[in-house]
């Protein structure tokens, strides 16, 4: 299937590591020219450079705290300068592990600021020029927790909900104009992140990571985790020009892992 992409351009954020650069990857290999942003600017500077040896593709690393509200207009501020996009990749790391009760209040405006109003802030700056364009394409990473919640993961069950409610409200007011906006739910998916969710779980039960990281994927009913090649290519599609008929929505990439219909 021809994706479309070739020529586009993506801002990909959260691209070091994990799913942002799978996405990213994914990307590059169908022609898609990268801004790719996240806080280790040397690793991104030396993807961006294979991605454009490797598929001849313009891309750009751009170091970004989505924390710091002064980097964030950074970013913001660049992509104008290289005119705009039309992929954005909404996609923000998640807090530490917690319980419902007992965070303070600082915690949680600070990662409502980082994964939360960050994200907000480069939609509503690149949202504009993809409806002058007729044409934009809006992906937003959440997680699996929004629909059936993880428990010790309690802030990122919450903040990312709203993330889902924003995606869905934002698709109604853009959708005629070419633009769609639909939002992901990773579960188990094989990343540093969740191997250092596996490490906290086999800290908190006294068990190995071998053993906690079995305990989880006996869960799935695949039994096994994702992987981000698999992940990444459901994003590739979603962003594409045959999706152009899918918005608002919430997909699912958890290998049957969420219970309900």
């Amino acid at each position: 299937m021809e994706l479309g992409l070739k020529g586009k351009r993506a801002l990909v954020m959260g691209a070091s590591r994990g799913l942002g650069r799978g996405i990213a990857a994914a990307l590059a290999a169908e022609g898609c020219g990268l801004i790719l942003a996240a806080r280790n600017a040397e690793r991104l500077a030396q993807d961006a450079a294979r991605h454009t040896h490797e598929h001849g593709v313009p891309a750009t690393a751009v170091g970004l705290d989505l924390a710091d509200a002064a980097s964030v207009q950074g970013l913001i501020d660049t992509v104008a300068t290289l005119g705009g996009v039309d992929i954005l990749i909404a996609n923000a790391g998640g807090p530490p592990p917690s319980g419902a009760l007992g965070v303070a209040p600082e915690a949680w405006r600070k990662h409502f600021d980082s994964m939360v109003l960050g994200l907000i802030r480069m939609i509503d700056a690149t949202v504009p020029a993809m409806r002058e364009k007729r044409w934009g394409r809006v992906l937003t990473i959440a997680s699996s927790g929004v629909v059936q919640p993880i428990p010790t993961l309690a802030m990122s069950n919450t903040l990312r909900a709203s993330l889902v409610a924003f995606s869905k409200t934002l698709a109604g007011e853009v959708a005629a104009d070419g633009v769609t906006a639909n939002v992901v739910l990773p579960g188990r998916i094989g990343t540093e992140r969740v191997a250092e969710l596996d490490q906290a779980a086999a800290t908190r039960t006294g068990t190995s990571v071998e053993e906690a990281r079995a305990k989880s994927a006996a869960t799935i009913p695949m039994k096994r985790y994702g992987t981000v090649e698999e992940f990444a290519a459901v994003c590739a599609f979603l962003v594409s020009a045959p999706a152009a008929y899918v918005t608002g929505s919430v997909i699912r990439i958890d290998g049957g892992l969420i219970q309900s219909i």
